[in-house]
C-alpha cells in the first residue's frame, strides 16, 4: 500500500538534518526493548508488561521472508534445528517468516502495540541476501531485472579489509552476497515493502549493516552503470524512485543505522541520514563492568561524531551476545547496573537486549527456543525504575560523578533526581556532590535510605545494585 503525501509533507521528508551538532538542552526520554527472536504472538501477549516496564519502543527481529531450511527454525542455535541468524538472510522483501510469524500475526502485534502506545521499529537489512542465492525468490529476481542485477559486480567476493570502503560497500560482508542497492528496480521493490510496514503502523527502522551501504563520497560500482550511491536518499524520503516515495514524513520516524565504529567510516555523512549506534561506547562501558571499576575509562564522552541525542546506545547488543559472545559472560546483575547508568543519562536512546529465557553464564542459549519470550530481566524492578526515572527527568541536565575507586557511578539530573550504581562485587560508601536538596531520601525499589547534606549524597550501596532517587 502506497500512501500519498501532500507537498508540505514531502518537503519535510526531504529536508536534511545535521545530526553532528549537539544541543546541550536536549534530553532523550525514550527507551527501546529489543525483543530479540520473540515471535509476533510472544510480543503481542507481553505488550502490557513492556508498557508497564516503561519501555516506549520495541525493536523486532527482521520480518521479511528469509532462509528457511527444512527443520531449521526451532532452536536459537543448533546444528540441525536452526539458527537465530536465518532471519538475517533475506530471500524476498515480503512480510512474514517462519521465525516471527505471519502478516496477520504481525497485524495483531501492531494492534497490541497501539493499544499500549508502544512504538514498533523493525530491523531491516537491504544490504544482502541469503548465502544460498538459489533460495532468493523468483519474484524478487524478476522485479530487479534479473539475477545479475541483484548484486554488485563483486558482490559475491568476501570482504578482506573492512577499512577499505570499496570492499566494505561493494563486496560481500561476512560473505553474504552484496545487493546492488543502487539499482532503481531494487530500490522500488524494497520501498514498497517499507511502505507496507508503515501502512501497518511501524514507525521506525534499525538498518542492519548500514555502513556497508555506500554514501555519496564512497566509490560506485561502475559496472552497475550508476553515478552516485543514492540508496539512502531514497530510503529516507529525499527522492522518489520510479514513482515510489517513503510514505510518511521521515522526521516522524525513529531510524538508526548499524554503523559500527572503525577506521575510515564516514560517520558525519551517515549522520546526514539517520542516527547511529554508539558501538565504541558500549565497549568502554562493558570494560568498566568487567573490571568492576570505571577508573581509567572516560564514561562521560560518547566518542562519536554524531551528537549524543542521535545515538542509539546499549550495554550489549544481539551481536555482542551471540556472535563472539563478547558480552555473554557478564551476569544479569552486571548488565542491569550498566543499563541503569546508561538509561539515567541525559542523552542517547538506550536499547535493552532481551537475553534468552533460562540463559546462564555457562549456557548462553538457555531454553534455546526460537520465537519464545526472553528472560524476566526486562521487567526487573531496577530496570522499570530507571526507565520511569528517564521519562521523569525530561529537561534536566546530567552531572556525572564517580567514587575514588571507580566502583560507584552517580548520575545527577539537575535538582530533580539521581541514579546510583555499584558496579562491584563489594558494598560501597557514596559521598559525592549532587543537585538534590538536603534531606533524607528513600530509593524507588528497595526503600533504602540515603541522605543529602551540604550538597553531598551519602549512603551505602550493596554489591551490583542500583538505586533511584527523586526530589521529595
Amino acid at each position: 500500500m502506497l500512501v500519498a503525501l501532500s507537498a508540505g509533507a514531502m518537503t519535510m521528508a526531504m529536508e536534511a538534518k545535521d545530526r553532528t551538532v549537539h544541543n546541550p538542552d536536549t534530553t532523550n526520554t525514550e527507551t527501546i526493548l529489543h525483543v530479540w527472536s520473540w515471535n509476533f504472538p510472544a510480543i503481542a501477549s507481553n505488550m502490557k508488561a513492556i508498557h508497564e516496564a516503561g519501555f516506549t519502543m520495541v525493536q523486532t527481529s527482521p520480518v521479511q521472508h528469509c532462509f528457511n531450511p527444512e527443520g531449521g527454525s526451532k532452536k536459537l542455535f543448533d546444528e540441525k534445528e536452526g539458527n537465530w541468524y536465518y532471519y538475517y538472510q533475506p530471500t524476498d522483501w515480503k512480510i512474514g517468516n517462519q521465525i516471527l510469524g505471519t502478516r496477520e500475526q504481525m497485524k495483531q502485534m501492531m494492534d497490541s502495540a497501539a493499544r499500549y502506545n508502544v512504538r514498533v521499529i523493525v530491523d531491516v537489512l537491504p544490504n544482502h541476501t541469503a548465502f544460498d542465492v538459489d533460495a532468493v525468490s523468483d519474484d524478487m529476481v524478476k522485479a530487479v531485472g534479473g539475477r545479475e542485477k541483484l548484486y554488485h559486480s563483486n558482490g559475491l567476493q568476501p570482504v578482506a579489509d573492512y577499512n577499505d570502503r570499496t570492499q566494505c560497500t561493494l563486496w560481500a560482508s561476512g560473505a553474504l552476497p552484496d545487493v546492488n542497492t543502487e539499482n532503481p528496480d531494487f530500490q522500488k521493490y524494497y520501498m514498497q515493502f517499507v511502505n507496507e510496514l508503515l501502512a501497518m503502523g511501524v514507525r521506525g527502522f534499525r538498518y542492519d549493516t548500514a555502513k556497508h551501504i555506500g554514501v555519496h563520497s564512497d566509490p560506485v560500482d561502475a559496472a552497475s552503470g550508476v553515478k552516485v550511491n543514492d540508496f539512502w536518499d531514497v530510503a529516507t524520503g529525499r527522492k522518489a524512485v520510479k514513482g515510489v516515495r517513503l510514505a510518511v514524513p521521515y522526521d516522524s520516524l525513529f531510524v538508526y543505522g548499524e554503523v559500527l565504529q572503525d577506521r575510515n567510516v564516514p560517520e558525519a555523512e551517515y549522520a546526514g541520514y539517520f542516527g547511529q549506534t554508539a558501538s565504541g561506547y558500549g565497549h568502554h562501558l562493558r570494560k568498566a563492568l568487567e573490571q568492576q571499576s570505571a577508573n581509567g575509562i572516560n564514561l562521560a564522552d560518547w566518542g562519536h561524531t554524531s551528537a549524543p541525542e542521535y545515538l542509539t546506545t546499549w550495554v550489549e547488543s544481539h551481536d555482542t551476545y551471540c556472535n563472539a559472545h563478547e558480552s555473554a559472560h557478564l551476569t544479569d546483575d552486571q548488565i542491569r547496573t550498566g543499563w541503569v547508568f546508561l538509561t539515567a543519562r541525559q542523552n542517547g536512546v538506550p536499547l535493552f537486549f532481551s537475553r534468552p529465557m533460562g540463559s546462564t553464564r555457562s549456557n548462553y542459549w538457555g531454553d534455546n527456543v526460537l520465537g519464545a519470550r526472553g528472560n524476566d530481566e526486562f521487567f526487573h524492578p531496577e530496570v522499570v525504575a530507571v526507565n520511569k526515572f528517564r521519562a521523569a527527568m525530561a529537561g534536566e541536565k546530567e552531572n556525572l560523578q564517580t567514587t575514588g575507586n571507580g566502583q560507584v557511578l552517580l548520575v545527577n539530573r539537575g535538582q530533580k533526581g539521581a541514579a546510583m550504581v555499584n558496579i562491584s562485587s563489594v558494598a560501597n560508601f557514596i559521598d559525592l556532590p549532587t543537585g538534590l536538596p538536603d534531606g533524607k531520601y528513600f530509593d524507588e525499589v528497595y526503600g533504602k535510605e540515603f541522605q543529602v547534606k551540604k550538597g553531598h549524597l551519602r549512603g551505602i550501596l550493596a554489591p551490583f545494585r542500583s538505586y533511584i532517587l527523586h526530589k521529595r
